[in-house]
């Protein structure tokens, strides 16, 4: 099973299963719904107050399956288990049979390591349908993940409705050509590329990714990367007149900070509130140039921003999430930091009280190459193996950790997939199992686990290498090397150590 459980007692013995609805007692009719839905399988569900939170225990013996969790999390969770502990097959959308199925008699006792159980997925660079969006939360949920961090927003594309600003999409959602590769190659692939979410349509990913018991924490990246918006109302930059961004890299294009574009900051973030609950809104505050402001203290002048938009946030009953670049002139009090940029960020920002989500780029970005072989797609970034992402160990003290999906070189579902598992799959032992890991241990789960991955149609990395179909000869990449890497991460942090 991934994530491993905290505790497995299996007696040797084989039970059988049949199909039949689950019996849900208070406060678990959602989970029988979505388990009805989904398995089919007989199943006594109840709430228990003496476990914790997302806890769960699950039986299976001869007197079939009784689940009980510490809450309606809890229970899900251990119905994402009893899921594994069936063939692979049960999880195929039809043509598996209605059972009965021969599982192990366990008695499984579970619960999180960490409360923020994550994953960024970037629906800017590319636009990922909402049905791509449904089934990429369906697959965070089966490995007990609870946060998808949306990234809506960038200098490549504008992807949500605005009430009053129609612009935002009908210009700042589409581009006319998308650079192939990394920047320094200058390959573009001449097609347009774009899309937009409508209401209704975040209103039904907040809801999907509810019923699983993952939280959307929307992004709008402010006031950098934000290209895309300035191009549909240059009144929101510092004199730029051109359109969305086709290339990749940061641009210097930002948001002038005159009293009408906070206002217009405040319209979109209270438009992100009424359609996104989450306590938690992120936005972004990195990479973000200061060239074109003016003033002897243009450094301060995102600190006094960012402030503006926590405070904006707040009267609203939100805790603003930031990248770590927000801590330089100090972060707001509550602010919940998303460390990226190596060890030190994470640290800074526990020393002066704020939460943190750890999710150092040479640990968890996805997007950077799984191997040296020369048939990776666009092999960019460090490094950064399945062992590596399993060897990742959040800081003491953290909220929890993240993997983060930017999909500048992912132009399709089928090559999230292929960059994000298994590595994503060994992040969620990472952040749900206990810490002691074994990853020879790990690989010998996988194999089973990859059988299920089959089961779920996701194109996976297979574990032997890139096969011939994932190359991207059109997309050339650059690779980077780790002490560099790490070398340019502590230069571009020196700000934080003043």
């Amino acid at each position: 099973m991934i994530p491993r459980p905290a505790s497995v007692r299996d007696d040797g013995r084989a039970v059988t299963l049949t199909p039949g609805d689950p019996g849900p007692g208070p406060g678990t009719e959602g989970v029988a719904s979505w388990l009805r839905a989904t398995l089919g399988v007989a199943a006594r569900l109840r709430l228990d107050p003496e476990l914790a939170d997302e806890a769960y225990v699950l039986d299976v013996g001869a007197d079939g399956v009784s689940l009980r969790g510490g809450s309606a999390a809890g229970v899900f969770y251990g119905a994402q288990t009893l899921r594994q502990l069936l063939p692979p097959e049960t999880l195929r959308r039809a043509g598996a049979g209605g059972g009965p199925w021969t599982v192990p008699a366990v008695h499984i006792e579970d619960r999180p390591r960490f409360r923020w159980r994550g994953v960024l997925l970037d629906v800017a660079r590319h636009f990922m349908p909402v049905a791509d969006v449904l089934r990429f939360v369906d697959l965070a949920a089966f490995h007990k993940l609870n946060v998808l961090h949306l990234h809506l927003t960038d200098d490549q594309g504008w992807r949500f409705e605005v009430p009053g600003w129609p612009r935002l999409t009908s210009v700042g959602s589409w581009r006319p050509r998308t650079m192939l590769g990394s920047r320094q190659h200058g390959r573009y692939d001449e097609r347009p590329h774009g899309g937009h979410y409508t209401d209704a349509d975040l209103r039904e990913i907040v809801a999907y990714a509810a019923e699983r018991h993952v939280t959307v924490v929307p992004e709008v990246d402010m006031p950098g990367h934000m290209q895309a918006a300035v191009a549909a109302y240059p009144e929101l930059g510092n004199g730029f007149a051109g359109g969305v961004r086709t290339s990749w890299g940061i641009s210097p294009h930002v948001l002038n900070l005159e009293p009408a574009t906070l206002d217009f900051c405040r319209r979109v973030l209270d438009h992100v509130c009424d359609l996104f609950p989450s306590p938690v809104v992120s936005i972004g505050g990195d990479e973000c140039p200061v060239d074109e402001w003016t003033g002897d203290d243009r450094h301060a002048l995102q600190s006094r921003f960012t402030a503006a938009m926590a405070a904006h946030l707040a009267g609203r009953g939100r805790r603003i999430l930031g990248w770590d670049e927000i801590l330089a002139g100090g972060a707001p009090p509550g602010a919940i930091i998303a460390a990226w940029r190596g060890a030190a960020p994470a640290e800074l920002a526990l020393a002066a009280g704020h939460e943190v989500v750890s999710c150092p780029d040479t640990s968890v970005y996805l997007d950077y190459r799984q191997s040296g072989d020369p048939g990776e797609p666009t092999p960019v970034g460090t490094l950064l193996t399945l062992r590596d992402v399993y060897a990742f160990e959040p800081p003491p003290g953290v909220l929890g950790a993240q993997a983060n999906v930017w999909t500048e070189h992912m132009e399709s579902a089928r090559r999230v997939d292929y960059m994000t598992y298994p590595r994503l799959c060994a992040l969620a032992e990472v952040v749900w199992s206990p810490p002691r890991r074994s990853f020879a241990e790990f690989e010998g789960r996988l194999t089973p686990h990859l059988a299920r991955l089959d089961a779920l149609g996701v194109n996976y990395r297979p574990p032997s290498g890139p096969r011939p179909w994932d190359a991207r000869p059109d997309a050339p990449g650059n690779p980077r090397r780790l002490d560099e890497r790490l070398a340019e991460l502590h230069a571009m942090t020196a700000d934080l150590r003043r």
